[in-house]
Order: C-alpha cells, then sequence, then structure tokens
C-alpha cells in the first residue's frame, strides 16, 4: 500500500479568466492541509499556483516550491517565496520535474497552458511505461479537461495507448473530493521495488 504524504499540483501560472480556477485553487489547498498532507508545487506565488499554495498556508499546511532559477521574477516574487516552508531552486526544467516527482506521491492537474499539460503528460507516460502507480487527476473544473480527456480516448480507440490499464487517471469534477480520492487509490497501488531509482535515471 503507497502511504501519501505529499501531493503534487500541476496549475497555471495566470489566474485564468473564470474565477473557479482560482477558487478551485485555494480549496484544494485547503483540503491539502487539512488532510495534513505537504503540496509540492512549481514555485510561483501567482496565478492558480499562488492560490494553491496559498490555501494550504493558510490552512497550516506545508508547501515545497520547486522552481527553476530563470523561472523565479516570472512566477513569483521573491518575498513571496520566503513564506514557503521549503524552496528549492534548480538549474533547468529538466530537473525542476524530477525533483517534483521524486518528492511526490501523487499528482493532480488544475487548470492551466502548456506547462502544465506537459507536465501531466509526462507522469501519464511514465505510467504506461510501468515506473509508477502513483495517483493522477485530472481537476476537471468546469470541464476545463474535457478536450484532453477527449483526445486520449481518440488515442485510446485508434490503438495508440498500449498497456492502457497502466494509464487511469482519476477525474474529479469536485475539487473537495480530489484528497479523499487519491487516499483511496492508493491504498490499493503497490510500488515496484526501485522505482524511485529507475526513474531518476530517465
Amino acid at each position: 500500500m503507497v502511504s501519501i504524504q505529499s501531493i503534487c499540483v500541476y496549475c497555471g501560472s495566470q489566474p485564468g479568466r473564470d474565477p473557479a480556477y482560482i477558487a478551485a485553487g485555494h480549496a484544494l489547498g485547503k483540503s491539502i492541509a487539512a488532510h495534513g498532507l505537504r503540496l509540492v508545487y512549481g514555485g510561483g506565488t501567482k496565478g492558480i499556483m499562488g492560490a494553491v499554495a496559498a490555501g494550504v498556508l493558510a490552512n497550516g499546511g506545508q508547501v515545497t516550491g520547486i522552481i527553476p532559477e530563470f523561472l523565479v521574477d516570472m512566477e513569483a516574487t521573491r518575498h513571496s517565496l520566503g513564506q514557503l516552508d521549503e524552496l528549492i531552486v534548480t538549474e533547468d526544467m529538466h530537473a525542476r520535474k524530477h525533483a517534483m516527482f521524486e518528492r511526490s506521491d501523487a499528482f493532480v492537474t488544475l487548470p492551466g497552458g502548456i506547462g502544465t499539460l506537459e507536465e501531466i503528460v509526462e507522469i501519464m507516460t511514465w505510467a504506461q511505461l510501468g515506473r509508477h502507480e502513483k495517483p493522477m487527476v485530472f481537476a476537471n473544473i468546469g470541464g476545463f479537461w474535457n478536450p484532453m480527456l477527449d483526445l486520449v480516448d481518440h488515442m485510446r480507440e485508434q490503438g495508440f495507448i498500449h498497456r492502457a490499464h497502466l494509464v487511469q487517471p482519476l477525474v474529479i469534477d469536485d475539487v473537495e473530493d480530489i484528497v479523499p480520492a487519491i487516499l483511496d487509490r492508493a491504498s490499493d497501488v503497490t510500488l515496484t521495488p526501485g522505482e524511485e531509482a529507475v526513474i531518476s535515471r530517465l
């Protein structure tokens, strides 16, 4: 059984046009803190990223921010970063993604842009390759991820997602249901010995 201690959240560094996205970020952060879990995220203090971190911190939770040096002044302010429990500044995006994976027991994707999409797709790819069985969640706020989910279904139907049983992200509309669903999913998962070392070499 997998023990969930931390949840990685991928999301936009912009607020988006629907106020529901920021609200979902705050609510998810509050839920993570309420369940005694640590947030691992990309270190941004603006947009939805900032909302998730603020939701955790405002409710007594712990936050690890992982950000490349070149993004510090684009996605955050140095003053705000000082409020995080743990800050890791990496040399590049590649190092950031590996650090986020290694420190996370599950992954949630809130609305975001190309970078957010790229992050969760890579995690899904590693799952397809059998390199991890950590829970993955699409937080489908207002149906935001429907086009992406339709594309995944299309690829599966056309025979391009082999070992599809390994790529089964949860799709959850209500943000309050996300953390409980992760904890429930994790109770059914057994990690493969040495998988962390394998991932670190990818």
